[in-house]
């Protein structure tokens, strides 16, 4: 592209709006990705620690230990529904960016295409620019041979 064409500046700060919604986008997915991971390891680690009291139970336990047993998984169960709020939140951060993504990415094309347009435009013109002084050059030529004959 030619830098001597002021559209540059207009696709160069274009991009860089776009290269800043891509970061954000990027770090919103990757909240989730990690929000689902933290709630996969509390899913794993209710289901192994229910596992295990159950297997211990089996043997005989108090009322206090099932009571403590229960606030924990209790407590477990909290902090899996806040996990999942946490990804649902994460998706509509997700979905709330996408539309501005595409904005940035639909106005840096834009320029582009104008830029292109522009340039095609300048290509022309300099071909005309240069078939001229060939046509000029060939005339000339065609002067100076019938001067001397």
């Amino acid at each position: 592209m030619s830098k001597n064409l002021p559209i540059t500046t207009l696709i160069e700060l274009a991009q860089e709006e776009l290269d800043t919604a891509t970061k954000k986008l990027g770090k919103l997915q990757q909240e989730k990705t990690e929000a689902e991971a933290q709630l996969q390891s509390l899913v794993t680690y209710r289901d192994e620690y229910h596992a295990k009291f159950t297997a211990s139970a089996q043997q005989g336990t108090t009322a206090q230990t099932l009571r403590n047993f229960q606030a924990f998984v209790d407590t477990l169960d909290a902090a899996i529904a806040q996990q999942r709020a946490a990804i649902v939140m994460a998706d509509h951060r997700i979905e709330a960016m996408k539309p501005e993504w595409r904005l940035k990415k639909q106005k840096v094309g834009s320029y582009e295409v104008l830029a292109a347009r522009g340039e095609a435009v300048l290509a022309k013109q300099a071909a005309r620019v240069e078939q001229r002084e060939a046509d000029e050059h060939a005339a000339k030529v065609l002067r100076m041979r019938a001067a001397r004959a």
